[in-house]
């Protein structure tokens, strides 16, 4: 271990040390509270902190926001950082709208050796995420804008709307090794779908729905939370949503939550973090391919039991390296949708000029987000209309995942290609798919996790927390307010 080494663990090894108070400063700066929010020595604090705070509480992307919002990103201004929190810069003739938020911190599950240190388990080591500027609470700002694009819906619950997001955290480790990266995640947790009494042709739930048979059989479960409308509990019990008093295996969130991921990203020398990230159905609106849960470390074999993943070896077992319809389904030829070295696996080539289809991606990993929020209503709340009697819950995702991806995939190989999931495209008998699509209104918490390439798209032991850093829930703002200033260059 070299000297610099050798400093930077020492510094973090630091005892805990008590969290600075939070007090006025700034006198003059228009805004109804700001903040002097310094590490104690011997970190350094921000010498322009004066300076920075009141050039975001001015900011023409920041002037009009919420007031919780607004102080939670001129808190990220006054401390040390390596770049101010993201500015919104237009991409239309009108301002971009803020529609909702999240604020982040830690409080909101049960700590983990990312963000606690636990004697004789890592009190010894490097930190490796939370805990810089001498103990700094960890925080972060989300902000969800939709884009006026001429001829774009301006309703962020129209599918077709172009959105984007802007995360700012702080105190957050740059991670070194093994690809290692920070990832955001929107997160739905499913609600019981509604009745429809007329099945399919073949006697599945129509899209989106329940057979009344389903209705009963999810209202018998646990204390009757499971009726249509309510947001979904595996055991049927009160909705019990992430806490830091949850206890894993045994105590853990009771809801069906879909992922969409808001990219990764890494942090900068003081620790902070900044990202962008488009979400709209090009590509970016999609899931991860639900038959990695199995093996990524906190799913559970059967209803009510707790994830036995890590126990039974199956860690990794099964990767979506080439895509296909997972392991109720055939693996295609990796020479035929592998990741060609000559035209290299690209999920941004979503469009193309008319004409052109075959330069389009065709071999995506992922589904769009109402194709899994319908592959998890087969799992979880189609007792009598799917696989009845079948408790386990791997075999009724991987059945699941193989069936809702061909009804869409014409082609029959598991993929749904940028050209079929185009959303002007018609599948399953709908003339396009819209349905496909979660708008971002519906996504109620956010979460942001330590990551390392283990090879899966899913989260780190996915649906379980422990591998997050930082969680919030989502507010709205309606009306919507301007949320942008100046011009972006390139309008896309």
């Amino acid at each position: 271990m070299n000297n610099r080494s050798t400093k930077r663990f020492r510094k973090r090894q630091r005892p805990l040390l008590a969290m600075p108070l939070l007090v006025a400063a700034l006198a003059g700066a228009p805004t109804a509270r700001s903040y002097a929010e310094q590490p104690p020595a011997p970190c350094h604090p921000n010498p322009l902190a004066a300076q920075d705070s009141a050039t975001v509480a001015n900011r023409g992307d920041v002037v009009k926001l919420p007031q919780p919002l607004k102080d939670t990103l001129i808190r990220l201004a006054d401390r040390p950082h390596s770049q101010l929190p993201l500015q919104i810069y237009n991409e239309a003739d009108g301002n971009s709208q803020l529609f909702q938020y999240y604020l982040l911190d830690t409080s909101g599950f049960q700590p983990n050796v990312f963000t606690k240190i636990f004697p004789g388990i890592n009190d010894h080591v490097q930190l490796t995420a939370t805990g810089p500027n001498c103990n700094l609470p960890t925080i972060g700002a989300v902000r969800v804008v939709l884009e006026p694009k001429p001829g774009l819906p301006t309703d962020p619950n129209n599918p077709r709307a172009f959105n984007d997001v802007f995360t700012d955290l702080s105190g957050l480790f740059v991670i070194n090794n093994e690809s290692g990266w920070y990832e955001g995640w929107m997160i739905w947790d499913i609600p019981v779908a509604q009745v429809n009494p007329t099945p399919r042709p073949d006697g599945h739930a129509q899209f989106g729905t329940i057979l009344p048979a389903d209705a009963t059989a999810l209202a018998a479960m646990g204390t009757g939370n499971n009726v249509p409308g309510a947001t979904f509990a595996t055991d049927g019990n009160a909705v019990h949503l992430p806490s830091a008093s949850d206890h894993f295996p045994g105590i853990q969130s009771n809801t069906v939550p879909i992922y969409v991921s808001m990219g990764a990203y890494n942090c900068l020398q003081q620790s902070d973090c900044h990202a962008y990230w488009e979400f709209n159905y090009q590509g970016t609106n999609w899931v991860h391919p639900l038959y990695e849960l199995p093996f990524t470390g906190g799913f559970p074999d059967n209803f009510g039991e707790a994830p036995d993943t890590f126990e039974d070896g199956e860690i990794g077992k099964t990767l979506s390296l080439v895509p296909g319809p997972g392991p109720a389904g055939q693996q295609n030829n990796p020479i035929v949708v592998g990741d060609n070295p000559n035209l290299p696996r690209d999920p941004d080539k979503f469009d193309s000029t008319a004409g052109f289809e075959d330069q389009r991606e065709f071999r995506e990993r992922g589904v769009p987000s109402g194709l899994a929020d319908e592959i998890f209503l087969d799992v979880y709340e189609r007792p009598a209309s799917f696989m009845p009697g079948e408790k386990n819950l791997e075999r009724r995702l991987f059945e699941a995942y193989k069936d809702e991806v061909a009804r869409v995939d014409p082609d029959g190989h598991g993929i749904i290609t940028a050209t079929v999931g185009d959303i002007d495209t018609a599948t399953d008998g709908f003339p396009n798919n819209e349905r496909l699509y979660l708008p971002p209104t519906l996504f109620n918490r956010f979460a942001v996790t330590r990551e390392i390439n283990d090879g899966s798209l899913a989260p780190r032991f996915s649906p379980s927390q422990r591998g997050w850093v930082l969680s919030g829930s989502l507010v709205k703002v309606s009306p919507t307010v301007d949320a942008s200033t100046g011009r972006d260059s390139d309008d896309r």
